[in-house]
């Protein structure tokens, strides 16, 4: 397995440029890497939640990859989501997510089911020993309606390659006991999905974050994460609060709409979401345009 120990720092789960076709946009998903990566992040996370990987097909997540891999080219890890309803498809992801290069993977529970904890333990398990990637497991309830259980990963942990959970959920209670639950394997990093509970996740013993704020505001997330690391806990402290109303303003449009028109207004162009989620009108452009100059992130 390798890359194991990478596992750590801001992990912003990247918007997914389309064209008019929902196509993968080779430039503007370069544009949106090269982006994060000036503002300081730890690794790339391709084909998450705010990437859209549900409204791309195998090949366009399979595209997305290649273009992370070839364009980061082994400066920060690739995390490549490889998350679907089945076992079977799941590691078609993960075989493939190998195959091209990717540095380790991110898989989701099920959707639109709702397994047993066996059958949880089960899907893990054979899509982690498909490949010899790191896999980092992602709690998502809210999407989902899934949850992972403190009781299923004290036995996930068995399972070698399993290497990271990343809690996506406003309970962070659930966070708090992840790490305990897996305090005896050094080798195990607990992320949190949630952007208000960056700060939080660290002071109780996380290893970073997947927050899609770091597609925005990169370096203010990464602020929170090396204030932090050098013990300044007040200037990582008042680098949360900043981040407070970029992750608000999620609530101006249907999720995740919202990351590429702040990226928009930023002069990243993003371009539009996949339907049926559709772009937002001027009163919320108005909005967010505010949000970003308030944030220091836009001038006037």
């Amino acid at each position: 397995m390798k890359n194991k120990f990478l596992l750590n720092g801001v992990v912003p789960p990247i918007v997914t440029p389309v064209d008019e076709l929902e196509n993968v946009d080779k430039a503007g998903l370069e544009r949106v890497i090269e982006y994060v990566m000036d503002g300081g992040v730890h690794g790339v996370f391709v084909n998450g939640s705010n990437g859209e990987f549900y409204g791309l097909d195998f090949e366009n997540q399979k595209r997305a990859i290649e273009v992370a891999v070839e364009y980061i080219n082994g400066k920060i890890p690739v995390y490549a989501g490889a998350s679907a309803i089945t076992t079977k498809e799941a590691v078609r992801l993960a075989k493939m997510s190998q195959d091209v290069g990717a540095d380790a993977l991110t898989v989701l529970t099920p959707m639109f089911i709702q397994p047993s904890e066996q059958e949880l333990f089960d899907h893990f398990s054979d899509i982690a020993v498909s490949c010899d990637l790191p896999v980092i497991l992602y709690n998502n309830p809210g999407k989902t309606n899934n949850q992972i259980s403190p009781r299923l990963l004290k036995r996930l942990l068995d399972v070698e390659n399993i290497c990271g959970i990343k809690n996506t959920s406003m309970d962070f209670s659930m966070t708090m006991k992840y790490i305990e639950t897996a305090n005896d394997r050094d080798d195990f990093a607990v992320f949190g999905g949630i952007d208000y509970y960056v700060y939080a996740t660290l002071c109780h013993g996380g290893a970073g974050c997947v927050a899609g704020t770091a597609n925005v505001a990169p370096r203010l997330v990464v602020d929170i994460y090396e204030n932090y690391a050098k013990g300044d806990h007040l200037a990582a402290l008042n680098a949360q609060k900043a981040l407070m109303p970029i992750r608000d303003a999620y609530g101006l449009g249907t999720f995740p709409v919202m990351m590429k028109v702040m990226l928009n207004l930023l002069g990243v162009n993003a371009g539009k979401p996949i339907r049926p989620v559709s772009y937002v009108g001027e009163d919320v452009l108005r909005q967010t345009e505010k949000i970003l100059i308030e944030s220091g992130l836009l001038s006037q």
